[in-house]
């Protein structure tokens, strides 16, 4: 049986409330990521991992797979570059309460957003503040990007600053998916996020940002990107999905069954 929502009747969906049915929701957008990468890299990780979810957890717990968001807020800045398309901040989480409330009201109690786009972090985090206060329910939120970090700090071949945005690790991970779309001949490092300081840590996975300072003001971008490309490889892209989806998969059983005090 299907695990994709899209798939389901009517019928099949109220079967899929009566036994508490995670609902997984992937969050990507459209935007540029350098010469190398396509514009929709944040999107295709968000749906990628979502599936390898669902099919992780199928047998463990009942799960449904919604389709992915494929559009959000990117900042202005990125408009220099084609490929960008942008939702404004309060459409968008306006937009992701609508969804969410939606399947709370329609009778599901256990959502997870997919966090696979930077920009996402805090609003996502704002419409999950929400939701709670409007329905008394919690949604998780997960980001692979953070549950791989220590894999991908362990096996990557960048220095600090090389994996911000279309970087190492978003590079890597796009050549293990999807090897036709990304044109490694066009990657470059020049790039790399050369700026570091005691609060801002110019690297997406060093864990020591303190404070929020925007990238794109930091350092201009001649690319579109911040980081180093071009040392990335598949088999970076497949370990640190593999721990992503291990890792997620784990968490996501764990917020299914817990059932609160």
């Amino acid at each position: 049986m299907s695990y994709l929502f899209r798939d389901q009747s009517s019928d099949s969906l109220r079967e899929h409330i009566a036994a508490g049915s995670l609902l997984i929701l992937p969050v990507g957008t459209t935007e540029e990521h350098g010469p190398h990468l396509p514009v929709d890299t944040d999107a295709r990780i968000a749906e990628a991992y979502g599936h390898r979810l669902a099919e992780a957890l199928t047998g463990r717990v009942p799960v449904l797979l919604m389709d992915t968001i494929r559009y959000g807020y990117s900042m202005k800045v990125m408009r220099k570059w084609p490929g960008t398309i942008v939702v404004r901040s309060r459409v968008f989480t306006d937009m992701m309460s609508d969804i969410c409330g939606s399947m709370f009201e329609m009778g599901f109690g256990k959502l997870a957003l997919l966090d696979c786009h930077g920009h996402h972090r805090g609003l996502l985090d704002a419409v999950s503040r929400d939701l709670c206060d409007n329905w008394d329910r919690a949604i998780a939120v997960v980001s692979p990007a953070r549950l791989s970090a220590r894999e991908f700090n362990r096996v990557r071949k960048s220095g600090q600053g090389g994996a911000i945005h279309g970087g190492e690790w978003e590079t890597a991970i796009v050549l293990y998916l999807s090897p036709e779309v990304v044109d490694m001949s066009k990657a470059t490092a020049r790039d790399v996020m050369r700026y570091q300081s005691e609060f801002v840590a110019g690297d997406n996975f060093t864990g020591s940002q303190l404070v929020t300072w925007s990238t794109w003001y930091i350092q201009p971008s001649q690319d579109g990107i911040y980081g180093d490309p071009t040392v990335a490889s598949a088999e970076t892209g497949r370990a640190v999905m593999g721990v992503a989806v291990e890792r997620g998969a784990r968490f996501l059983e764990e917020f299914w069954r817990h059932q609160g005090s």
